[in-house]
């Protein structure tokens, strides 16, 4: 028999984050794609305008400044769900000053 796999993501719907934790996902976001990019680069890919599989070249292998919306808003939101976790998880958030 095949075992079928079901993701069962934690229901984050009820977390709110506080407004002060924009800069902070902002942050988590460019360094999801930082550690994205590094991953696909030490496995050889590189810059192409075209995403190209076989070539191993992708458009995002860019600055995070410089990526479409669209993208920075898919690391935004592993940022804001890996807060989210954080904060169901009982959690604080707090920045030392």
């Amino acid at each position: 028999m095949e075992k079928r796999y079901i993701p069962s993501p934690a229901d984050l719907s009820g977390v709110e984050l506080p407004g002060s934790l924009g800069e902070l996902t902002e942050q988590i976001a460019e360094n999801v794609h930082e550690v994205w990019a590094k991953g696909r680069m030490d496995e050889g890919w590189r810059y192409g305008e075209k995403r190209d599989d076989a070539g191993k070249l992708h458009p995002c292998l860019v600055p995070y400044s410089m990526l479409p919306e669209s993208e920075k808003e898919y690391d935004r939101n592993t940022a804001i769900n890996t807060l989210k976790l954080v904060v169901k998880l009982g959690y604080r958030i707090t920045r030392e000053k």
